[in-house]
């Protein structure tokens, strides 16, 4: 049985902080706003389109064991998480609106990919509240890792003006907030052998269903079977700066049996994009 830990094991210095920003994304959504390159453009929206449904499910995973959570500094840290999450869903229900009116997309169809995975999961006697929890605890991880890829100017390194900062935004607080629900599932003594299983298969459905709404996208946009889309694709997966090989250490360190979120210490990026992203106030 996983041994109960009662703390947080969130650093000193950090804080989940709540932003309400406000993004101006008409112009960009219009075009192909990844350098011009309808595949990664497609991957990105898709990833948008995910957002609402899946950070509902998130926050609805750890709100099931909140009355089992005795630090106070974890049950604040709880409710940031719930804030920030809550704010990412509402700026990504307003970005995949605005995508799907100036391209012409079908949003309930796009979105109800999302949707019907929810719902099975949803359905499905084997999800146990354990295993919805262990499943965001995987996806924050990678969201974690993805962040600190776009911070760290490895993912989106050329895409500037609002909807750069948009990404920008949500990665610096998935950051904030990346050991939340780990804690939380180690705090209710979720097991480390599921843990570890689950991410093996959170990976699969996160690509299968990412690439399935990507590539509606691209077959709307006549794009889909281009020499240009394809060469792309292998890029974004299989280059040295790939998808697979940027977060290669990160879903091995997940396995570990000692793994903590915090492991890779994000305190001096955090800072640094806070100071850039956050108005400052004017010196007297």
């Amino acid at each position: 049985m996983t041994a109960l830990r009662a703390k947080s094991s969130m650093p000193d210095g950090i804080t989940i902080e709540p932003r309400n920003p406000e993004f101006d994304l008409k112009a960009a959504l219009a075009t192909d706003w990844v350098n011009n390159d309808p595949f990664l453009t497609a991957v990105f929206n898709a990833m948008s389109l995910s957002f609402p449904v899946g950070e509902r499910s998130f926050i609805d995973s750890v709100r099931h064991f909140e009355g089992r959570i005795n630090d106070e500094k974890l049950l604040k840290e709880v409710k940031g998480f719930y804030r920030q999450e809550g704010i990412h869903s509402r700026e990504h229900r307003k970005y995949n609106k605005m995508l799907c009116e100036q391209r012409g997309y079908d949003l309930e169809a796009l979105e109800g990919i999302y949707i019907k995975r929810n719902e099975l999961s949803n359905n499905n006697p084997k999800v146990t509240p354990h295993v919805r929890l262990a499943f965001t605890v995987a996806l924050e991880h990678f969201t974690a890792s993805f962040g600190e890829n776009i911070l760290e100017g490895r993912l989106l390194e050329n895409v500037n003006g609002s909807i750069g900062e948009l990404w920008r935004w949500h990665a610096m607080e998935e950051l904030e907030h990346k050991s939340v629900a780990f804690d939380v599932y180690t705090e209710v003594g979720g097991p480390e052998k599921l843990r570890s299983g689950i991410m093996r298969i959170a990976m699969l459905i996160l690509a299968g269903d990412t690439l399935k709404v990507a590539f509606k996208i691209l077959r709307h946009d006549k794009q889909l079977w281009k020499w240009k889309t394809l060469k792309s694709f292998s890029k974004f997966l299989f280059a040295q700066k790939g998808l697979i090989r940027l977060h290669a250490a990160s879903y091995r360190d997940f396995h570990r049996q000692d793994f903590n979120p915090w492991d890779v210490d994000n305190r001096d990026l955090l800072e640094q994009w806070k100071n850039m992203l956050e108005p400052q106030p004017e010196a007297a």
